[in-house]
């Protein structure tokens, strides 16, 4: 899911690290282009978190995978 879109409700820096942080999380699981329903889960996961008041690269990332770890 492409975080451009939401442009208007971040900043550009805020943008970065979203993707950034996505496309980390996506080559982690390895979650393909094609599998559209994942990946959009997950960036809805990377843009609750960062709204919670994760803000920082390595503490956006460990929140998302202990949500992983508490919903697995």
């Amino acid at each position: 899911m492409p975080f451009s879109k939401f442009a208007t409700l971040f900043t550009s820096e805020d943008l970065n690290l979203l993707q950034k942080v996505f496309d980390q999380l996506c080559q982690e699981r390895r979650l393909a282009l094609k599998d559209r329903d994942q990946r959009e889960d997950l960036a809805r996961e990377v843009m609750v978190a960062f709204e919670a008041g994760f803000v920082d690269e390595s503490e956006l990332r460990r929140a998302i995978s202990k949500r992983r770890k508490t919903h697995a």
